[in-house]
């Protein structure tokens, strides 16, 4: 195993290496402009005060995003982007402010247009390699932080789980620390919070989770311990799986507040930029649709006697029933409306088990896209009979038909398709679809096509 980081140690430095990349590209970029308009060189005294403050207003960007972006371990591609985005728009704001403040205009207008959409690309492109090679390193075991938990409930557990969900986040989880253990606690038990401060300091802990609730003399303790190893403090609220909204953090007088942010959907420009999306998607796909529907029939067709669409209906946008459009792939049966498909389903057809496990049954739903009945991401849709039993089984299922359905979804990509033979396997799609509900950018859903894409062409074991 590589060795470790100090406290303060690779994880600042290569924060200041990706930071160092950043100006690198600025001046690259605003180099190969300049090589392209050859007139912007002859003023010579302007052009160093120019190039001085390309520099100068990447630098204040560059350090709140140093110390906003420290300790923090999860890599989320569209914040990534976000960012990147962020950093050339206030760039652009600061830097053409002072050039109209100076009146030394002495490069055109389409110049810095070139320079800011060539910075906007590189720049996306360098943050979004540079994480994923974070991330690499990360599952090597490279810049990994060491952590505990101190509680062995089920906040403990739903953190250790998110924590081991992705390696790339880098956290190494040594142990668990509560006066009590349940059976078949998945992590490592150590014992009673008695032995935090000891082990803290033996295995060169950096973070501490606490995770217990209305445990007073407890939490000073472990802050205590904190304190006095220099070790991170994290506090864990106890907070339902199923409130997965984000939480802004406020206060009346030295009284802590948690607030729900708003719903993202709930703006009307955000839903009418999404359906704005969802036409472009489907009209465009819709023009070469028929290159895909004649070879797709033709096969559907000498597989077995039926339609070429297998229509059903679902639940869509609050709740309303649609039609949704599929290529056929089964052989008509009467249980098409209340059986799941399994993984050696009698009812599929050779062709239709094809279709199924690359995902092309699924592509009619553009014309329910272009129709309003979908949107190209969202939570997948269910049958009627589905919706009416897990309503009673599942919380927060019909918080799930807030926003349309979609063709795929964040659930999709995470694993979370095809049989819900368990109960869990349903409660754990409904978790994600929540969360991307409430969590929705434009940019999350460039990044769920993208993945769909991915897992289409590497195969999902869950596509039967």
């Amino acid at each position: 195993m590589p060795a470790n980081d100090t406290r303060l140690g690779l994880g600042r430095y290569i924060q200041a290496i990706f930071n160092c990349g950043d100006i690198a590209i600025v001046n690259a970029v605003f180099a190969t402009t300049l090589s392209l308009y050859p007139q912007i060189t002859e003023n010579h005294q302007t052009l160093r005060m120019l190039w001085l403050l390309v520099n100068i207003c990447i630098m204040p960007l560059l350090i709140a995003d140093f110390r906003h972006r420290h300790g923090r371990r999860a890599i989320l591609m569209d914040h990534v982007i976000r960012k990147a985005v962020g950093i050339v728009g206030v760039h652009a704001l600061f830097f053409l402010s002072i050039v109209a403040f100076l009146r030394i205009w002495i490069i055109p207008l389409h110049a810095y247009i070139f320079f800011y959409f060539t910075l906007l690309i590189t720049l996306c492109v360098w943050h979004v390699s540079t994480r994923y090679f974070l991330k690499a390193m990360r599952r090597r075991g490279y810049n990994i932080t060491r952590v505990v938990i101190v509680g062995t409930g089920p906040t403990a557990q739903r953190l250790f789980a998110a924590m081991q969900n992705d390696a790339g986040f880098g956290y190494k989880v040594c142990g668990f620390f509560d006066d009590e253990c349940p059976d078949h606690f998945p992590g490592k038990y150590i014992g009673g919070i008695s032995l935090l401060d000891s082990f803290v300091r033996e295995k060169n802990v950096q973070q501490i989770f606490f995770t217990l609730s209305g445990q007073h003399e407890d939490f000073l303790r472990v802050v205590k311990v904190s304190d006095d190893t220099l070790a991170e403090f994290y506090y864990v609220p106890q907070i339902s799986r199923y409130v997965s909204r984000r939480f802004e953090l406020n206060s009346i007088g030295s009284m802590p507040l948690l607030s729900i942010t708003r719903n993202p959907l709930k703006n009307p420009l955000n839903r009418i930029f999404k359906r704005f999306f969802d036409i472009v998607v489907s009209s465009v796909f819709l023009v070469f649709y028929p290159l895909i529907y004649i070879p797709v029939a033709i096969g559907i067709k000498l597989s077995s006697p039926g339609p070429v669409y297998f229509k059903q209906e679902r639940t869509g946008y609050r709740g309303r029933s649609f039609m949704c459009l599929k290529f056929r792939t089964m052989r008509i049966n009467a249980k098409s409306d209340e059986a799941q498909a399994t993984r050696n389903d009698p009812r599929k057809t050779r062709f239709g088990d094809f279709l199924r496990r690359t995902s092309l049954d699924e592509l009619p739903q553009f014309i329910n896209v272009w129709k309003g009945d979908m949107s190209v991401v969202g939570p997948r849709p269910h049958m009627l009979k589905h919706t009416e039993e897990y309503t009673a089984l599942v919380d927060r299922y019909m918080a799930r038909h807030a926003v349309k359905p979609g063709i795929t979804g964040w659930a999709q990509v995470n694993g979370y398709r095809g049989l819900t033979d368990e109960l869990w396997k349903m409660e754990r799609r409904v978790e994600h679809d929540v969360w991307y509900i409430e969590n929705w950018t434009f940019l999350l859903d460039l990044k769920i096509m993208v993945r769909t894409v991915l897992n289409a062409i590497q195969g999902e074991k869950n596509a039967f």
